[in-house]
């Protein structure tokens, strides 16, 4: 399984917990699992395509996946995976 980090943004959605326990071997997969424990955060993640909100960034070990295989990168057991909100402001 892989370790998902949570945002602050998200945690109501995860009953408040930072970190959560998820399986999948893709970036997607173990996105996937998150939304089925906690279906609240999918709006967030994902536009209506499911593809991941443009503003949703996703690292696995410290590597954004939008340079490596996106919601295809593979995960491994062990692996840590961040979900990042992008930040706006002036």
């Amino acid at each position: 399984m892989a370790t998902v980090k949570i945002p602050p943004v998200l945690r109501a959605q995860t009953g408040g917990q930072a970190e959560v326990s998820a399986s999948g071997s893709t970036v997607g997969e173990v996105l996937a699992a998150l939304v089925a424990e906690h279906p609240d955060t999918e709006r967030q993640l994902f536009a209506a395509e499911g593809e991941l909100n443009r503003y949703v960034n996703v690292y696995v070990n410290d590597e954004d996946v939008r340079v490596l295989d996106g919601l295809d990168t593979a995960v491994s057991d062990g692996d840590t995976v961040v979900i990042l909100p992008a930040m706006a402001g002036g």
